[in-house]
C-alpha cells in the first residue's frame, strides 16, 4: 500500500517543485509516449489526448509530434502501415521496450538513492 502524495497549498509549494514537475512531465514526454504505445499502436493526436487523460498534463501538439519524429529517428517507435486509415499509427519497437526498461531501472535507482533518507 502506498501513501498518498503530499499536497502542498499553492503558497507553500516551492518553485523547485514546479520545475521538477515540468522536467518529469513535459520535458520527459518520450517516456509517456512509449508507455502508451506499450498498450497498442496510436496515432499522433490520440497520443496527445491520452497523455492528458491518463497522466494529467497536456503537452503542446507540436511538442508531441517533434518527440514522435525523434523517437522514430532513434528507432524507439515505428510507423505502422495501415491501409484502412489515412492516419499514421505508431508502435513501440523492441529497442523502445528496452529503452523503457532502462529508464525504469534508472528512475528506480535514482529514487532509492536520492530519497533514501526521506521518510
Amino acid at each position: 500500500m502506498t501513501a498518498d502524495p503530499v499536497e502542498l497549498q499553492p503558497k507553500q509549494k516551492p518553485k523547485a517543485i514546479g520545475r521538477l514537475t515540468n522536467k518529469l512531465t513535459k520535458e520527459m514526454l518520450w517516456i509517456y509516449i512509449l508507455r502508451l504505445l506499450q498498450e497498442r499502436p496510436h496515432y499522433g493526436y490520440e497520443i496527445k489526448e491520452l497523455v492528458t487523460k491518463k497522466f494529467g498534463f497536456s503537452p503542446a501538439t507540436v511538442s508531441g509530434y517533434a518527440i514522435i519524429y525523434r523517437l522514430i529517428k532513434d528507432g524507439l517507435i515505428a510507423e505502422q502501415k495501415n491501409t484502412d486509415s489515412p492516419r499514421k499509427y505508431y508502435m513501440i519497437t523492441d529497442h523502445g521496450r528496452q529503452a523503457m526498461q532502462a529508464a525504469k531501472e534508472f528512475l528506480e535507482h535514482t529514487i532509492a538513492t536520492v530519497f533514501d533518507a526521506t521518510k
